[in-house]
């Protein structure tokens, strides 16, 4: 089983693996799962992959929500989260 960690010292770029496309650290997420958090925007601050073998891969985000009681960052599924804004947007924005 591989295993891959990307932190926020790795270059902040968008990439695709396993035709998942996975958001780079910075990014401004929206939380789409049905849980307490739902709706909940954050930034993804560390991203966790998983490539078990098999044809699937699995991807997790540490994310630090805003707005919610717990300050502490939480690991969301990629299937729980969608992007809003990549940094690299953001970036070009302000420019």
């Amino acid at each position: 089983m591989k295993s891959r960690v990307i932190t926020a010292k790795q270059p902040k770029r968008r990439s695709k693996q396993h035709g998942m496309n996975i958001f780079p650290i910075g990014s401004l997420v929206r939380i789409t799962s049905y849980s307490p958090f739902r709706g909940l925007k954050g930034e993804v601050h560390s991203v966790h992959t998983l490539s078990p073998g098999f044809d699937e891969s699995f991807c997790f985000y540490l994310i630090a929500l805003e707005g919610a009681q717990m300050k502490e960052p939480i690991w969301f599924e990629h299937d729980e989260v969608e992007l809003v804004t990549s940094p690299l947007v953001a970036l070009h924005a302000s420019n």
